[in-house]
């Protein structure tokens, strides 16, 4: 790196007192030990405790987590939903110096043995529901001793070819709720999380206590999040922390919802969790926030959400979703960016209140943006040239980012140092714009954008389009190979039930006409049941791609 540290006159601070996690949940329990931490179990019941008791079963995890051997630095697996436990394990691990590895059960066995392998965990925590994960890939761990369990059966009833398996709910029973926590070097990795592999093998990034301690406060100052805040976390917590947002509800006192286990077709226990909580802060990608919104209008009594923020991220939202929720009391869809590697907050969309003389449309519009970069990050947009583009909303060029939060290497990889610039930025590999009020707009990922005779075309442009039709409840638009013009977009369209019998190519093609030159639009369009998805959830472009790879040369 290129930029200089200097000295200026010593300061009289504690600035030798680490930012470590353990002091978040010690002040949890300390001020707010009478706020409630509720979470959905398996079979829809709910399980309700506070801070205070929560801390206790902590120290003890701490106890036990000791008494297996788990020592400073260690990377221990757990491969869990959102839940309390999950909760518990995360501050437990990092608090006593040891690592938590974010396992993701999305994974596939290849990818997910080679995380667990290449971090060479130590232990494995895993929920009951998800030991065969674990189970397919066990014969493959290279540095694994031994597995426990997340369950409220007997051991000794659950029937699984793990061996040394101990269980949760044993290993807390053996042990006190007293636990001297140590002061960790905050530069030290409290977590673990490996990138999806789409291009290669998985990288990963080790957040330090310092660096999701920062986040966690510029995470609560951006959205504005307080005491008299329900946070409910739905993004799932194996992936970049669930983006960190569960991580303010101890540090502001707020009440907090784990949801448990869900899929894609049952949103429903989401809205109906959100009901009956109250819940005031919520996340997740657009994938989930549709079908969550498709079940609203089902109910014959529309749910008040006034005061309600939802923070949007993987893939640009929709603006009728936005518009969607908007209706229930101007429940506010807040569009967001980051990645594995940002820890993942870089931006977020607030309207700027200085901005004279907007109409609603435009406002509207400008939301659809992802949004200005988050302070105490250093952020441009850089053309091919490598100097930055003017801040127009039109040049295109790639999003750079330094910082407290953003990683600077990743963990034993050679690909490292083509992944940063020489000062120290991450290449995001994100195309983008800036306007001239500092809003970023993703125009494509660099990959996805599709080449036709010479011109560039924007697949989100083309997505966030076509999904402005009333029918249409997703849409994936990919450039696939053409023998004249190199490649030609290919639109992937999921439409509402009612609508499968009537809604035609012509239809989407006609909506979106207005928007596009006429060579800019797909050449066709093909409709599915559903789009295929990453392990996080956004669409699987690279599937798709292989899948159709032939469509026009067919």
């Amino acid at each position: 790196m290129s930029y200089t540290i200097i000295d200026g006159f010593p300061s009289t601070s504690g600035d030798n007192y680490p930012l470590n996690t353990s002091s978040i949940i010690r002040g949890a329990a300390q001020t707010y030990p009478e706020v409630e931490i509720v979470s959905r179990q398996i079979d829809g019941t709910l399980f309700r405790y506070n801070y205070g008791q929560a801390y206790k079963r902590i120290q003890k995890l701490a106890n036990a987590l000791k008494r297996l051997g788990v020592k400073p630095g260690d990377r221990i697996g757990v491969m869990e939903w959102n839940t309390y436990r999950h909760f518990e394990l995360y501050f437990a691990i990092s608090g006593i110096g040891a690592v938590v590895l974010q396992m993701n059960l999305r994974l596939s066995p290849v990818d997910l043995s080679y995380v667990t392998n290449h971090s060479e965990a130590r232990f494995i925590f895993v929920g009951d529901s998800l030991l065969p994960n674990i189970e397919g890939i066990a014969d493959k761990l290279e540095t694994v001793e031994g597995f426990v369990v997340i369950t409220d059966q007997n051991l000794g009833d659950i029937k699984t070819n793990l061996p040394s398996l101990k269980s949760y709910e044993v290993l807390l029973e053996e042990e006190a709720a007293e636990f001297e926590w140590p002061m960790i070097n905050e530069n030290s990795a409290y977590s673990a999380c490996y990138t999806t592999g789409t291009t290669g093998k998985p990288k990963g990034v080790y957040y330090s206590h310092r660096c999701i301690y920062v986040h966690t406060m510029m995470m609560t100052s951006s959205l504005r999040l307080g005491l008299t805040d329900v946070i409910m976390q739905t993004v799932p917590m194996f992936h970049g922390q669930g983006w960190g947002v569960w991580f303010c509800a101890p540090l502001v006192g707020a009440k907090l919802v784990f949801t448990g286990r869900y899929t894609m077709e049952t949103t429903d226990i989401l809205v109906d969790l959100m009901i009956s909580e109250k819940v005031t802060f919520n996340n997740g990608a657009p994938a989930i926030f549709m079908p969550m919104l498709e079940y609203i209008r089902t109910l014959p009594e529309k749910p008040d959400f006034t005061g309600l923020r939802m923070i949007s991220g993987a893939t640009e939202p929709p603006l009728s979703m936005m518009r969607g929720y908007w209706n229930l009391g101007k429940a506010e869809v807040i569009h967001a960016y980051g990645a594995t590697e940002t820890t993942p907050i870089v931006l977020m969309n607030r309207f700027k209140p200085t901005i004279k003389g907007w109409t609603q449309e435009q406002e509207w519009a400008n939301q659809s943006k992802q949004g200005l970069p988050v302070i105490g990050l250093d952020l441009k947009v850089i053309a091919p040239d490598g100097k930055q583009v003017p801040t127009d909303g039109e040049t295109v060029g790639e999003i750079l980012i330094r910082g407290p939060w953003i990683t600077t290497s990743y963990y034993n990889d050679s690909r490292t140092p083509d992944c940063f610039d020489e000062n120290g930025y991450w290449k995001s590999g994100d195309a983008a714009t800036i306007d001239e009020h500092g809003y970023v707009k993703i125009t494509d990922r660099f990959k996805d954008v599709i080449k036709s005779g010479g011109e560039w075309i924007s697949s989100i442009d083309l997505e966030n389009a076509i999904m402005s039709h009333d029918d249409v409840i997703e849409a994936c638009v990919i450039g696939i190979a053409h023998p004249q013009w190199q490649e030609r977009p290919l639109a992937l369209v999921v439409l509402r039930d009612t609508a499968k019998e009537t809604v035609s190519k012509e239809d989407i093609l006609g909506i979106i006409g207005d928007h596009f030159a006429k060579w800019q639009l797909p050449d066709d369009v093909i409709f599915l049941d559903k789009l295929p998805k990453t392990g996080v959830g956004k669409f699987d472009k690279k599937l798709a791609r292989s899948q159709y790879k032939d469509f026009y040369s067919e």
